[in-house]
C-alpha cells in the first residue's frame, strides 16, 4: 500500500523562492562591486574574488530554476516528482566553483611571472570588506532557510555565499599584508590560498551531489525512521525487513515490510499500517512518501527466495 507525499506549504515555497531572489540581487551587487574593485587596483586577489562572483550569480540563477523545478508536482513523465534536480544543482555549482578555483590560480601565477603592478589599494581594500561582510550576512540567512525547509538547494547556495564571504576576508587581508609590507608577491599568493579553499569547497558540493544522485543513505534519516519503525512494531506486536530509504531533494521515499501474524485480516494489517505510516510522517523533519508491503511473519523467507532469480552470466 503506498500514500502521496505530504504537499510542501505554499508559504515554505514561498519563502525559499523569495531567499533564492535576495541572493541573486545580492550577487550581482556584488559583482559589481568587485569587478570595480579589480579594474582600480589590478590585484590577482581581488580578481579571484570577483571570479568567484561570476560563478555565484551563474550558479544561483541555475539554482533559482532547480528550486522552482522541484516544486512542480509529479506527472506522467515523472511520476516520483522533480525533487531530484536540487543534487543536480548542487553538482553543478560545484563544478563551476572547481572551474573558477583553477581560473584564479592560472591567472595568479601568469599575473606573478608578468610582474606585479598594483594601485588604489586602499579603496579596493574597502569595497571588498563591504562585500565579505555582506555575503556573510547573506549566507547564514540562505543556510538558516534551507535548514529550516530541509532545502538542499538554499543550503548549497548559502554555503557557497560563505565560501565567497571567506574568500572575501582573506583577500581582505591580504591586501592588508600588501599595503603594511609593500611586498606585492603576498597579493598572488594569497590569490593561490583562496583558489584552493576554493577547490575544496566545490569538491565537497560535488560529493553531495553524487550521494544524492546515487542514493546514498542518509544515516540521520535512517537513525529516526528505524527508531520509529522498532517502537511502532514492537507495540504491536509485529515486525519489518526490506527497510529502504532515499532522499530526494525536499522529501524523503520510504519503504518497507510489515509482518503480520498469519490470521491477522487484511483490514486490520491495513489500519496497522496505515497508523505506522501517519507516525512516520508526523515525526519525521521532512515530507515523506512510505510505503509498506504486508506479509505473514510465518516463512515469508522462504516464499521470498522463490521469488528470486538466479543471476545469469551473458555470453
Amino acid at each position: 500500500m503506498s500514500d502521496a507525499p505530504i504537499p510542501i506549504g505554499i508559504a515554505s515555497a514561498a519563502e525559499q523562492k523569495f531567499a533564492m531572489r535576495i541572493s541573486l540581487a545580492v550577487g550581482l551587487l556584488m559583482l559589481v562591486g568587485k569587478s570595480y574593485a579589480y579594474l582600480i587596483t589590478n590585484s590577482a586577489a581581488i580578481l579571484s574574488d570577483a571570479a568567484e562572483s561570476v560563478v555565484h550569480v551563474l550558479a544561483v540563477a541555475f539554482a533559482a530554476f532547480s528550486l522552482w523545478l522541484s516544486f512542480k508536482p509529479a506527472d506522467s513523465d515523472h511520476p516520483y516528482g522533480h525533487d531530484k534536480i536540487s543534487f543536480f544543482s548542487a553538482g553543478i555549482e560545484g563544478g563551476l566553483i572547481v572551474v573558477a578555483a583553477l581560473f584564479i590560480i592560472v591567472e595568479s601565477v601568469l599575473k606573478w611571472v608578468q610582474g606585479l603592478r598594483l594601485e588604489n589599494l586602499d579603496d579596493g581594500t574597502l569595497i571588498v570588506a563591504t562585500a565579505s561582510a555582506v555575503n556573510a550576512v547573506l549566507g547564514f540567512y540562505l543556510v538558516w532557510k534551507g535548514k529550516r525547509h530541509d532545502s538542499l538547494i538554499l543550503i548549497a547556495n548559502g554555503k557557497h555565499v560563505l565560501t565567497d564571504s571567506w574568500t572575501s576576508f582573506g583577500v581582505v587581508g591580504g591586501l592588508l599584508l600588501v599595503i603594511l609590507t609593500g611586498w606585492l608577491p603576498f597579493d598572488p599568493i594569497l590569490a593561490i590560498i583562496v583558489a584552493l579553499n576554493i577547490l575544496w569547497s566545490g569538491g565537497k558540493l560535488i560529493r553531495v551531489s553524487i550521494a544524492g544522485l546515487m542514493d546514498e543513505v542518509d544515516p540521520d534519516i535512517d537513525k529516526d525512521v528505524r527508531a520509529i519503525l522498532d517502537a511502532e512494531t514492537k507495540k504491536r506486536s509485529l515486525g519489518y525487513h526490506e527497510l529502504r530509504h532515499r532522499k530526494s531533494g525536499n522529501s524523503v521515499w520510504i519503504d518497507f515490510h510489515l509482518l503480520f501474524p498469519s490470521r491477522t485480516s487484511i483490514e486490520n494489517a491495513h489500519d496497522q499500517a496505515t497508523e505506522i505510516e501517519a507516525i512516520l510522517h508526523q515525526n519525521l523533519k521532512m515530507p515523506c512518501t512510505v510505503t509498506t508491503h504486508m506479509e505473514p511473519m510465518e516463512n515469508h523467507e522462504g516464499k521470498h527466495k522463490c521469488l528470486e532469480k538466479p543471476l545469469t552470466n551473458a555470453g
